[in-house]
């Protein structure tokens, strides 16, 4: 298992360097958030980049791989401690800003390296548990509960999944929109389980706007079938593609519903789940070990800022080894 982990190193350092995580460094070592002598941001953010690359949960697990190797810790120049880590990662949420000018970056580079990228998009939710016991009752018909050690999740609904069975949740959601051609994240936004999927496609399409892409479709399952969001994804230039529900009336688009073009397209849905598994499974989105909505949200930044910046190293490499 380490063998394999080590490996990883050269795309940790292929990130690193890359312009435009180094703007990100330099962003923030222009807002000094450092108040003491110490580990360098490039380390700090090499540590984070680490945890997520290597889809370790804890910053203890992840400063102890750095420190078993040595080509780890020279592709992120240095080993900081996880007490180094907590007090980082609680300075950024300050400046989570920054985070995201780094991502509008990583989206024009992706743009320039893949011309297809954010043309047809997918958009769904899915749950990531709170690292919380959320349960109203102390114990089995006992007093309700007072004190949460996650008061900024809620109580959700989520379907069944493989052996997992539906039903009800504590924690939060990600709304995630995904480029059905590439495969990569476009926006994303954490909100708590209670908010309903449907009311965050008009933020996520708009952010895909201001990130400079123009997306053509957008597929949705039944879940997002109601008259407000067809009509704000056609205001924002796309064609809605919506599995109906019983009884709603078929609309009129330039692409026809259940053609084959139609078919074609919402079977790209499927791009959006195969993220909330690769992000899950391989870059430690969940299970959460951090509590409250700003820690969360800065964690699923940190996670998408890995995943885009691993996929457009690969694609320069690519590009440069043509």
């Amino acid at each position: 298992m380490a063998v394999r982990r080590v490996a990883r190193h050269a795309d940790v350092a292929a990130v690193l360097d890359s312009p435009e995580v180094a703007a990100l460094i330099r962003d923030i070592e222009g807002l000094k958030l450092r108040k003491r002598r110490g580990y360098g941001t490039r380390t700090l953010i090499g540590a984070c980049l680490v945890r997520t690359i290597y889809a370790l949960q804890t910053w203890t697990r992840t400063v102890q791989l750095i420190e078993e190797h040595a080509a780890l810790a020279d592709a992120i120049g240095g080993t900081p401690s996880e007490w180094a880590c907590y007090r980082f990662m609680a300075k950024l949420r300050e400046h989570s800003s920054a985070l995201a000018e780094c991502v509008d970056r990583i989206a024009e580079s992706l743009r320039v390296e893949l011309p297809d990228y954010g043309r047809d998009v997918a958009i769904d939710a899915s749950d990531m548990p709170a690292y919380a016991n959320g349960m109203r009752l102390v114990s089995k018909n006992g007093p309700e509960r007072e004190r949460f050690s996650d008061p900024d999740a809620s109580w959700g609904h989520r379907s069944a999944v493989s052996t997992r069975r539906g039903g009800g949740f504590y924690g939060y959601r990600l709304h995630l929109a995904v480029c059905t051609r590439t495969g990569l994240p476009l926006a994303w936004r954490v909100e708590t389980a209670r908010n309903h999927e449907s009311r965050y496609v008009a933020p996520l399409l708009d952010t895909i706007h201001g990130r400079g892409l123009q997306p053509e479709t957008c597929a949705m399952d039944k879940g997002y079938c109601n008259n407000r969001v067809f009509a704000e994804t056609r205001e924002r230039g796309c064609v809605p593609i919506i599995s109906l529900r019983k009884g709603q009336p078929i609309p009129l688009d330039r692409i026809a519903y259940n053609s084959p073009e139609w078919k074609r397209l919402y079977r790209g849905r499927a791009a959006v789940e195969r993220e909330f598994a690769g992000l899950k499974t391989h870059y430690g989105l969940t299970p959460l070990r951090t509590r409250g909505l700003p820690r969360v949200a800065v964690h699923a930044d940190l996670t998408m800022i890995a995943r885009l910046g691993q996929a457009l190293s690969r694609a320069r490499a690519v590009r440069l080894a043509a």
